[in-house]
């Protein structure tokens, strides 16, 4: 099986978000199934100050965009600790910028013409470097181009009929909406301009052309999958996924577990697993409080919390709450991230109020996110919808219980203290409505079990920390995806001669 990955980020050489990390740690454990896989990605600014080996493949291409040929370049690298290629669409006039997407808070006003030349640029490549590809898999509306290319202008093409495409979904919130005149850009025939394709209210949509053309869609966990099918989490395009649910499949992210490892993870204080987490935790959360004035004191837990601050991931909710629980709960809050400048505010402002319970980073660490789940008691994660969710998996893999709103891929990864069973046993908290009320009574319950039942609280901790939620599992179910999407074009080819 030959699968080719195509992505408009990936780790180490370009991040935002979660894409990032499932890109660059995909390809590698589908290789440990016996997937031959490579990589494709834009070659921006950020690549070349990553630090990895980059080389010149010497193979040059022109590319038509709109009325006009666009030159570009292919490089080549590796993804680390292994020999999965990594492809790099070199045109500086698009990707040699600050930015991935947008620069200052606004977007690129050129993103549809940048990433269409991306998707026509991966699909020549198959070509120029006469790779043998079963399954294109495309990932969110940066890709959404691709399908839409494999199944109308290159379908009867050699080399290219036997393709079949996968088409994942990480967000339906970003969807790729451009004015209709942006259609020229793609080189596609005017027809597919449509609401059942390319077009939506009016404008051009590079997600719903995935979604329209690719053999198979998938979602970042299975409730994801369930959840986009209806408004508002569908964003508009529920109906657009419901016509598909036959193709339709949701698969959980894993996380790299050499990354993230307590027993191995040298940016920690004192490395530690599940059997010795209580000296290992206490000497994380010592680390922490020194480091940020909070009060040293191991009996205090701590309440963690690493990602962007939008209303999203919950931060309507947990200003609400906020101010009473550092004027009288005795907990301590630690939060790492950037966002909404309101929110910002409101956290600095909290944090000059009481400087021994709340300590925050506006600019993100990976060294610090690592600090903060070995030393957090408990990780927040109260979101208003959570496609997957990584870093309530890197809160299990660490000890740090999560409480968490049961929406997508929290639902799918964190059973609550009450409904816990032998066969599916408790690994947090979770709550179901998005409300303030609702997040109080939830952390008053791990508040409360963290001071009077010691034992339980170490039942969830060693429950979390001895599950797998590597990427094995989860790219065994990508692997049958590929095998089921191969094997009904061939049925439908088969059928039709």
């Amino acid at each position: 099986m030959n699968v080719l990955f195509a992505s408009s980020e990936a780790v180490p050489f370009a991040k935002t978000g979660g894409l990032a990390d499932v890109s660059g740690t995909l390809p590698v454990a589908l290789r440990e199934h016996g997937v031959d896989t490579c990589l494709f990605m834009p070659a921006y600014r950020c690549v070349y100050q990553s630090g990895q080996p980059i080389e010149r493949t010497g193979i040059y291409f022109d590319i038509p965009i709109g009325s006009k040929l666009v030159s570009g370049h292919l490089l080549r690298s590796t993804l680390p600790g292994s020999d999965v290629p990594v492809y790099l669409i070199d045109q500086p006039q698009y990707y040699d910028r600050e930015g991935l997407y947008n620069e200052n808070g606004r977007d690129y006003n050129d993103n549809c013409e940048r990433y269409v030349f991306f998707c026509r640029a991966v699909v020549e490549a198959i070509r120029l470097l006469n790779l043998n590809v079963d399954v294109v898999h495309a990932n969110d509306w940066q890709t959404g181009l691709i399908p839409a290319l494999l199944a109308t202008e290159y379908h009867t093409a050699d080399r290219y009929r036997s393709i079949t495409t996968l088409f994942t979904i990480h967000n339906m919130a970003y969807q790729g909406q451009f004015w209709h005149w942006d259609m020229l850009l793609t080189g596609l025939d005017w027809k597919h301009f449509n609401w059942q394709q390319m077009e939506y209210h009016g404008k051009l949509n590079l997600l719903k052309t995935g979604i329209a053309f690719a053999d198979t869609i998938s979602a970042v966990s299975p409730r994801y999958a369930l959840e986009i099918q209806h408004e508002p989490i569908g964003c508009g395009l529920a109906g657009v996924l419901r016509d598909r649910q036959n193709v339709l499949k949701g698969v959980i992210n894993g996380i790299d577990d050499r990354a993230w490892n307590p027993s191995t993870d040298d940016a920690l204080a004192a490395k530690y697993d599940v059997h010795s987490w209580r000296t290992g935790k206490a000497a994380n959360k010592q680390f922490l409080q020194q480091k940020f004035g909070l009060e040293q004191r191991n009996d205090v837990p701590l309440i963690g919390s690493v990602g962007r601050l939008v209303s999203q991931k919950g931060w309507e909710l947990v200003l609400k709450i906020l101010p009473q629980w550092l004027r009288s709960q005795e907990a301590q809050w630690i939060v790492l991230g950037t966002g909404d400048p309101t929110l910002e505010r409101h956290l600095r402002t909290l944090a000059a109020e009481f400087p021994q319970r709340l300590a925050v980073q506006f600019a993100f660490s990976d060294a610090l996110a690592h600090q903060i789940e070995a030393a957090s008691d408990m990780f927040l994660m109260p979101s208003q919808y959570e496609p997957c969710g990584l870093n309530q998996l890197y809160s299990l893999r660490y000890g740090s219980v999560p409480v968490v709103r049961e929406t997508g891929g929290l639902a799918d990864t964190i059973i609550d203290l009450e409904r816990g069973t032998p066969e599916a046993p408790a690994n947090g908290f979770s709550f179901v409505n998005w409300d303030p009320s609702h997040l109080n009574r939830t952390l008053q319950r791990a508040l409360h079990v963290f001071y009077q039942s010691p034992d339980t609280w170490a039942q969830l901790v060693e429950t979390g920390m001895r599950q797998d939620w590597s990427w094995h599992a989860s790219a065994a179910k990508y692997v049958e995806l590929y095998r089921s999407t191969v094997a009904r074009r061939n049925q439908i080819q088969t059928a039709f001669g």
